[in-house]
């Protein structure tokens, strides 16, 4: 494929040896100027170096020594569960400096270290829980900028003459709320930045300076706070592209290493098409620079994620499924956005498939369309793909993040920061609890559209109450290094939860039993005799696959409820689901024809969100057999684990502030976690 002229003229890879002076090399583009000189440059518009000169050009690479550690903790050789947050935005991202967020990428991996950093309304956050692993992933296209144009001392400031940014977050204007100012700073400063580019009143030189200065600057704070055994940071960004009617397509990109990085991350200002990343990407891998993408928020992108064709509409083959899982072994199933596994339309008989839905295109309120949006039937139309005799482009496992944009990850359902900084800093503004009398009663006139009215109460409307308090990715990893821990994220030896520390093991082989669980080498047997969660699961003849599932409470969370096997298969090309509880707390039984656990009795007292302290289990482990195997048909098998019922952000926001929760939205949610799956390919012989 052919990537479209890169507006900002050429890549920059840059070598600095131990001292201040960087060498800098250009790759010149021919094409990308003649293109850029028949096309004016804007934010979508654009490109960048063909696959040829991206991935065939020597280039000199930017060296950062790391610290050396002489002892490091030993390998665990049946790993370690770490949590950690790989979306996570400050300042440098434009949508969060529009929401008045300060904090830099030092300040993200101080917080994810246990430190206390401010909410851009003021507040203190800080974790419960140290995490053990982070990534900040700002936004690569205008990185660095909006924080600069609001700045009248600089350049680009004195240029872009933007009144709407002017001091935007000097303190006098951190005021939760969304000002008409700072809803502009957020929706109309990439347009009116491209504008500028594109009419030459803005540089696109100073505009790159910028991006590669806070580029840098995201390096060296990785840098800094990677202490490989303890805390692990990796370099990151976000490429933030959408199809032309909104549906979300983002990805996070995240370096394995540190030691060789491109001068400039790959951005939607180089080109809109995913396809194109993944070029560049491979072109990277060829000099040594090895990373993966993670694309996110599927369940925005109004069914574009996972469909069927390419960029250009054609049907997807098998250079294109290569290509995509060699760069995306892994998706984000889970975040503060909703959660991405499936929706009800799409899994009508799965109780919980209704799971903090959120039923939008990102940044809007048009309805996103759930097919081709979300994880479970992607995993299924990729085996029809298999079926067909083809590669399977939607082979990958799962993580979840917070996409924070203030730095911080919130790990607290009664103590939830909100994700918009000042746009949604209070429990009026996320829509938990009624407007103040005068303010609703303006917004009834002014915006009917936007607000809700309940028991005389007025409500904030649209995206904001739907989303859920947070997400985070686990893995299983030899010891807290980067190493350990992407080779986890490439073998898809990974798992994600909706916020808690639920730690879980997924394993598949033949030989497992009841005695294989009560083993003191249990896990040395596992990982010997089987394979674990991301894995492929060769046949044995005939004989039926059996899973070890094991799940631990999160000791700040409520007790295990239930554990859960999710099975797909398709039988001639037709995609069939079903979900089987396979452990249940309390001594219940799995009933043979329902396959269900009986109701263990958990309660939430909605007066005070206090829970059941008496039902429920700290731990949940079984083998199991899938009663219905077929050794013909292709399968994949996913656990989760559910926790008793707790009380929704919501429900804490309203009691907090002495109102009742809103009746349009759940009190109480289940917590859980999602494994990777295990895929059964039955014999082509």
């Amino acid at each position: 494929m052919n990537l479209r002229a890169f507006s900002l003229g050429s890549i920059l890879l840059l070598a600095a040896c131990g001292s201040e002076t960087e060498t800098v090399q250009t790759i010149d583009v021919a094409d990308a100027e003649n293109s850029a000189a028949a096309e004016a440059p804007s934010n979508d518009a654009a490109s960048a170096p063909s696959p040829a000169a991206s991935s065939g050009i020597q280039q000199s690479l930017l060296t950062i020594p790391n610290d050396i550690f002489s002892a490091l903790p030993g390998k665990n050789a049946t790993r370690t569960a770490l949590f950690g947050d790989l979306h996570v935005h400050t300042t440098y991202s434009f949508d969060a400096f529009a929401f008045g967020t300060l904090a830099t990428p030092y300040d993200a991996y101080r917080y994810a270290l246990g430190d206390t950093i401010q909410h851009p309304a003021g507040f203190d956050m800080t974790l419960r829980v140290p995490l053990d692993f982070y990534a900040v992933t700002d936004h690569a296209m205008y990185m660095g900028v909006s924080r600069q144009a609001a700045d009248p001392s600089t350049e680009i400031a004195r240029i872009m003459d933007l009144d709407y940014m002017e001091n935007l977050n000097a303190p006098e204007n951190l005021i939760p709320g969304g000002t008409p100012q700072r809803t502009r700073a957020f929706l109309g400063f990439l347009s009116d930045a491209g504008g500028l580019i594109a009419d030459g009143t803005l540089s696109q030189d100073l505009v790159h300076d910028i991006t590669r200065d806070a580029w840098k600057d995201t390096v060296a704070a990785a840098e800094q706070y990677n202490k490989p055994g303890e805390f692990t940071t990796f370099v990151a960004y976000e490429y933030t592209t959408s199809t032309a009617d909104r549906g979300n397509l983002h990805r996070n990109v995240i370096f394995r290493d540190a030691d060789k990085l491109p001068a400039v991350p790959f951005s939607r200002v180089h080109s809109r098409n995913p396809e194109d990343l993944w070029d560049w990407m491979d072109g990277l891998r060829n000099e040594g620079i090895e990373s993966l993408a993670i694309p996110h928020n599927s369940n925005g992108s109004n069914g574009q994620m996972f469909k069927l064709v390419d960029w250009a509409g054609n049907p997807l083959d098998d250079t294109y499924s290569s290509q995509r899982t060699r760069n995306e072994p892994l998706i984000e199933i889970t975040q503060i956005k909703g959660t991405s596994e499936t929706h009800p339309l799409l899994s009508d008989n799965d109780e919980w498939a209704d799971f903090e839905i959120m039923p939008y295109r990102i940044a809007t309120t048009l309805y996103s369309e759930p097919s081709g949006s979300y994880a479970r039937e992607a995993l299924l139309n990729g085996l029809s793909f298999e079926d067909q005799g083809m590669e399977n482009p939607f082979e990958f496992g799962f993580v979840g993040a917070s996409d924070t944009h203030m730095a911080a990850i919130g790990d607290d359902e009664s103590d939830f920061y909100g994700k918009t900084g000042l746009r949604d800093a209070t429990p009026q503004l996320t829509g938990a609890v009624p407007l103040s009398a005068e303010v609703g009663e303006r917004r009834l006139e002014n915006t009917p559209d936007q607000v809700r009215e309940f028991d005389g109460g007025v409500y904030n409307t649209g995206s904001a109450i739907t989303w859920g308090a947070s997400g985070i990715a686990g893995v299983w990893a030899e010891d807290n290094t980067r190493e350990s821990i992407y080779n986890a994220f490439r073998r898809k030896e990974t798992f994600a939860t909706t916020g808690t520390r639920i730690k879980v093991r997924f394993f598949g082989g033949y030989d497992f039993t009841d005695e294989t669980l009560a083993a003191p080498d249990m896990l040395e047997t596992a990982y010997s005799e089987g394979v674990s969660m991301g894995s492929d699961l060769l046949p044995n003849g005939d004989r039926a696959p059996r899973f070890i599932v094991w799940a631990t409470q999160d000791a700040l969370s409520a007790p295990l409820q239930r554990l859960q096997i999710i099975k797909g298969w398709t039988v001639d090309g037709e995609p069939h689901e079903q979900v089987f509880d396979v452990a249940c707390s309390n001594g219940l039984a799995v009933d043979s024809q329902s396959h269900r656990c009986g109701d263990n009795g958990a309660q939430v007292n909605l007066a005070d969100c206090s829970i059941s302290t008496d039902v429920g289990a700290a731990e949940l482990k079984t083998v199991w057999v899938d009663p219905d195997f077929d050794p013909s048909v292709r399968a994949f098998y996913y656990a989760r684990v559910l926790e008793n019922p707790t009380c929704r952000w919501s429900t804490w926001d309203a009691l907090k502030e002495g109102y009742e929760p809103r009746p349009d939205f759940p009190t109480t949610i289940q917590e859980r976690a999602y494994t990777s799956p295990i895929w059964f390919r039955p014999s082509t012989g």
